[in-house]
């Protein structure tokens, strides 16, 4: 399954649409008035399926993902000083990827690629492309990809 996440070009807060290979909406992300990054994801129905919060006053950013009202998890940035790096807290995964974050994969905890992410450069706004493996996987692992994405905005405002 391969989504295509690109963020609106005029909209006051983080505001994203997700397309899947036909070009049909699967998800639409909209930013919410919050002390923080605070996305909320819906289904192609309008439905709230998830969420993606920062918390604020920590030391280095962490991202707390929801289902619902359901805690699944959350990724935070780790301190380095060359490449950047996060710990994920949700089902076992991890990230592997190079020095700009533009291409990625977030790997299964018995080493299995969940999705591999890439940014398309020479667009207007933020674009990535995630190659998701299992379907199943394809909300979690957009999570994190708005995690990282919120992250490096902060990071470069």
């Amino acid at each position: 399954m391969k989504l295509l996440f690109k963020q609106r070009l005029f909209s006051w807060f983080d505001s994203y649409d997700i397309y899947n290979e036909a070009g049909e909406t699967v998800y639409t992300v909209k930013g919410q008035l919050s002390w923080g990054h605070c996305l909320k994801i819906f289904d192609r129905n309008g439905y709230e399926v998830g969420t993606v919060k920062e918390r604020v006053l920590t030391f280095l950013p962490k991202f707390e993902m929801y289902l619902g009202n359901t805690y699944i998890g959350c990724i935070s940035k780790e301190f380095t000083f060359f490449k950047p790096e996060y710990n994920i807290d949700c089902n076992g995964w991890h990230i592997e990827g190079n020095f700009f974050e533009w291409n990625y994969s977030i790997i299964g905890n018995t080493g299995q690629h969940i999705a591999m992410v890439s940014k398309e450069l020479f667009n207007w706004t933020d674009t990535y492309s995630i190659d998701i493996h299992n379907p199943q996987d394809a909300l979690y692992a957009l999570m994190l990809v708005l995690a990282i994405d919120a992250e490096k905005c902060s990071r470069n405002d």
